[in-house]
């Protein structure tokens, strides 16, 4: 097999694995389950920003929420050890789920490292892979979960997020994030969390 048609093939068991997602997201008409709208939401937002980008960082943006569902966060405490707790669970849950299919596809082993690497995103602002996955994960909150956030949460609480948002981005997902199509309402959010 090819490596267009292993890595499409892989993108392919990533989706069939995100599709019995229970939660459903509707966009342009059309209903999703989540966390397969949010894999080809990665998957655009990485060829924009990277078109260049590796093998092991496509495999990476198209799996990094899959089956996340099975790890609920109200099953850890609700408090920052309990999300810490969470989210390093869900890393190695993710990487678990993403090396069993690469390994029945038969990539090798150190393209499957890799991808486990980056899902755990080591050495964030050291590794380059690991920074472009940062950075697109950020782009694609800011794009198209960041207004329904927005209308959820009091100004001090969107203010507090814009700004780790913003300090775990490069300078050009910066530049990036400042040419998305914000509401007017949003870009001011932004320009005072990020100017403050």
């Amino acid at each position: 097999m090819g490596n267009h048609k292993k890595l499409a093939r892989a993108f392919h068991l990533f989706d069939e694995a995100n599709h019995n997602d229970p939660n459903t997201e509707t966009f342009e008409g059309k209903s999703y389950p989540k966390e397969v709208l949010y894999a080809l939401r990665m998957t655009d937002t990485l060829n924009a920003f990277t078109p260049d980008a590796s093998e092991a960082l496509q495999l990476t943006a198209r799996c990094q929420h899959i089956r996340r569902w099975e790890i609920p966060r109200d099953n850890y405490e609700l408090n920052r050890a309990g999300y810490l707790k969470w989210r390093q669970e869900l890393k190695k849950y993710h990487a678990a789920k993403a090396r069993e299919i690469l390994e029945k596809i038969n990539y090798d082993e150190e393209t499957i490292a890799q991808v486990e690497f980056l899902l755990q995103k080591k050495q964030l602002k050291r590794n380059e892979d690991t920074q472009t996955l940062e950075d697109v994960i950020c782009l694609v909150f800011l794009k198209y979960y960041f207004e329904p956030f927005v209308q959820k949460h009091d100004e001090m609480k969107v203010i507090d997020i814009l700004r780790k948002t913003w300090r775990k981005m490069s300078k050009k997902g910066q530049e990036t994030a400042m040419r998305l199509p914000f509401s007017k309402a949003s870009s001011a959010l932004v320009i005072k969390a990020v100017s403050g």
